[in-house]
């Protein structure tokens, strides 16, 4: 058992280095490490080898021994019944014949026992690997009790919210504001700041440390995960494409959807065209993560998807990070079609994306350092106003004038 567990134990070492290897090809050829990857792969197989190699022998062991035990039994037997038959006893072939048959009969299940053994050994090392995984404490889950989120209208309160990855670091630290319905909400600031961590509470992917999130004035740290989520849009920055048409890829957000619906949605956010002009137009099989698109026109089509969906509350996480500026200019209506009606918050470090929010929150170091609307934080002349001075320099804002 102790040799089996090794073999799966390799194998989990293993399969991870092979597909990242796959996945990240174009990377490991721009930094010319395939030698450096090809010698940690010799390793992890090698390793691999040797651990099933010990398992095989060991397995290949079992079958002989107890053929072993069978056959000597059987000369034993043989002896003894000549050996009588030589001190004057009697012994006929029918009786070497029986007790042949008697030995085939009585070693033959044990050879299979054996086999199922080997068998049963190898299993309960691959279960002790899923039920380690199944055994993990799930960190966010239903409260007891928990209740349905009622149909969501948008409004979204931070009160007094703060939370640490790591106990000894605040990530976020007394955050609060509050968010009406329809209202766009953008969260700017320098990397670590804690931006995706809000938005990260907001979805409840992590447990709130301290404060409390409400959306309609209902806490949601007390509502059922599936009856949250369903109602909120998500979207990041490296959109994920699943195999299959493009048609379905849009209607992953709303499988009841009619292909108009799914049209119409791929017009409003201005990717009916590039899709138009590929071969199948909306039937185009793309492969595995959207491999067969570019990284824009994989982000254009998970806008339509979230179009579709038609969630309450929209959260975009560097979302327009991936589409060249032409595209952005083109989306830019889509965009404003997408974010009608629907509370959203939107991370973006290109700030001509925000600019028409109603208003922009200023997130460093774990606290909201100023907010207001984008003429209003470049009057003020603080964090966002340098931020903004920084990626604009170079063009004559009337808001800056």
């Amino acid at each position: 058992r102790t040799v089996l567990r090794g073999g799966v134990g390799s194998n989990a070492s293993l399969l991870p280095d092979i597909a990242e290897s796959i996945n990240g090809i174009r990377v490991t050829q721009s930094f010319v490490r395939e030698k450096e990857n090809s010698g940690i792969f010799n390793r992890l197989s090698d390793g691999y080898r040797q651990s099933w190699m010990r398992a095989v022998r060991f397995n290949f062991m079992m079958g002989p021994t107890v053929d072993v035990i069978s056959a000597v039994t059987t000369a034993f037997l043989y002896v003894a019944i000549v050996d009588m038959a030589m001190s004057g006893g009697t012994a006929s072939v029918g009786v070497l014949v029986a007790f042949t048959g008697y030995i085939s009969r009585f070693w033959s299940p044990i050879t299979t026992l054996a086999n199922f053994y080997n068998s049963l050994l190898t299993a309960i090392s691959y279960l002790e690997r899923i039920f380690e995984t199944i055994d993990e404490p799930v960190a966010v889950k239903d409260a007891p009790g928990a209740v349905e989120m009622p149909p969501i209208i948008g409004k979204v309160t931070f009160d007094h919210v703060s939370f640490s990855y790591e106990e000894s670091i605040k990530t976020l630290d007394d955050v609060s504001f509050t968010a009406m319905p329809g209202e766009s909400f953008a969260i700017v600031g320098p990397t670590g700041a804690g931006k995706t961590t809000i938005v990260n509470l907001l979805s409840r992917f992590y447990n709130i440390g301290s404060g409390t999130v409400y959306i309609d004035d209902t806490d949601i740290s007390k509502v059922t995960l599936h009856s949250l989520r369903t109602q909120m849009g998500v979207m990041m920055q490296d959109s994920f494409i699943f195999s299959g048409t493009i048609m379905d890829n849009i209607r992953y957000g709303n499988r009841t959807a009619t292909d108009d619906e799914v049209i119409l949605a791929a017009k409003t956010v201005c990717a009916h065209d590039f899709i138009m002009q590929m071969e199948d137009g909306y039937y185009t099989q793309v492969n595995e993560r959207g491999s067969r698109l570019s990284a824009g026109q994989r982000q254009l089509i998970s806008f339509a998807r979230a179009l579709l969906a038609d969630p309450k509350i929209l959260i975009l996480d560097e979302a327009t990070s991936s589409i060249d500026t032409e595209t952005e200019i083109i989306l830019q209506k889509g965009l404003n079609e997408l974010l009608k009606g629907r509370t959203s918050f939107i991370i973006a470090h290109r700030l001509s994306t925000i600019q028409n929010c109603t208003r922009i929150l200023y997130v460093d170091k774990g606290k909201i350092q100023e907010s207001g609307s984008h003429e209003e934080l470049l009057l003020n002349k603080g964090p966002y106003y340098n931020l903004f001075m920084s990626q604009y320099s170079f063009m004559k804002d009337k808001a800056v004038q």
